[in-house]
């Protein structure tokens, strides 16, 4: 602290090229601002002044110091405030990126928002990569891994591709047992936006390159439209079990196929490295965290077909 009390004496002696303005300000004697100035360039070995009967001005090494005592109390403000948030309510503006499929975390989203009300979500969503330090997001959620190493990462909770169809698709026609069995339904297939491609139904394969054909019933870049689908019985629809957690618990879409299933996927929460969380992306990643998946496996595995 006394280090800190003589860079404080420096920096206003500086600012004002006067030892008595500067003591007047601090509440000192212009001697004692001189004294704590030649203490300073004794430790230091330099001359930070240039003195006069009538004015003080800054030497080279002076100007030099001077911009590093101003960095220093710079980041000491920074720390002061960070903590001070650390504290407070969470509020202000909250600028995150979510995956399109977040558009199925909504539900989540809605309670966050009605829980924190101070907080104003800024939300884009996009299945694009982005740059979150130069993109001015404060969270990102994505499936995906990061190899950013400025971005702190944390696993929000784990999800499974299922099969899943409607009661009156099953009563019409009929309930496959095996994957083969799908050549003779009408499959709903996810299209990926970015690239056009079909995302591949994750069968486990019996042997290398043994890779299962299915029919083509319909596409959808979104997996909202595959659900409804699905739920009017236009045909089958593979999805991420989170999306179709309502309709497995109220008996209108059924997963099948469950066992023949191999996938597992992930989302995390990624956000820019800092020493102290602010308050209002704390919250948010803690309440993703803990509502996102609630046992969505548990609760899934007694609907799934024997």
């Amino acid at each position: 602290m006394d280090s800190l009390g003589a860079l404080s004496v420096f920096v206003r002696a500086a600012e004002t090229r006067s030892f008595t303005d500067a003591g007047r300000q601090l509440g000192l004697s212009s001697s004692a601002i001189g004294k704590a100035v030649a203490r300073l360039e004794e430790r230091l070995g330099v001359r930070l002044f240039h003195r006069n009967t009538r004015t003080v001005t800054l030497t080279q090494e002076g100007r030099l110091f001077l911009e590093s005592c101003r960095r220093i109390f710079s980041e000491i403000d920074t720390i002061e405030h960070e903590f001070a948030q650390s504290s407070g309510t969470p509020r202000g503006k909250l600028k995150v990126s979510l995956p399109l499929v977040g558009m199925l975390m909504m539900p989540t989203v809605s309670r966050f928002m009605r829980a924190y009300p101070s907080i104003e979500l800024d939300m884009d969503f996009t299945d694009h990569l982005v740059d979150v330090i130069d993109g001015g997001y404060d969270v990102v959620v994505r499936s995906g891994e990061s190899s950013d190493s400025r971005l702190m990462v944390r696993t929000l909770g784990t999800y499974r591709l299922e099969v899943v169809g409607s009661p009156s698709y099953f009563e019409r026609a009929g309930l496959p047992s095996m994957p083969e069995e799908l050549a003779k339904h009408a499959c709903l297939h996810h299209k990926y936006p970015t690239t056009g491609k079909l995302q591949r139904w994750p069968f486990a394969r019996r042997q290398a390159g043994d890779e299962l054909m299915l029919p083509t019933a319909g596409t959808a870049s979104t997996v909202e439209a595959l659900v409804s689908l699905a739920e009017h019985g236009v045909g089958l629809a593979c999805v991420p079990d989170f999306a179709v957690r309502r309709q497995v618990l109220d008996g209108s879409l059924r997963i099948i196929l469950a066992e023949h299933i191999d996938h597992s996927g992930m989302f995390r929460a990624m956000w820019p490295s800092s020493r102290y969380l602010s308050p209002k992306v704390r919250v948010f990643i803690d309440f993703l965290a803990e509502h996102l998946f609630p046992g969505a496996q548990t609760r899934n595995e007694s609907a799934r077909s024997p």
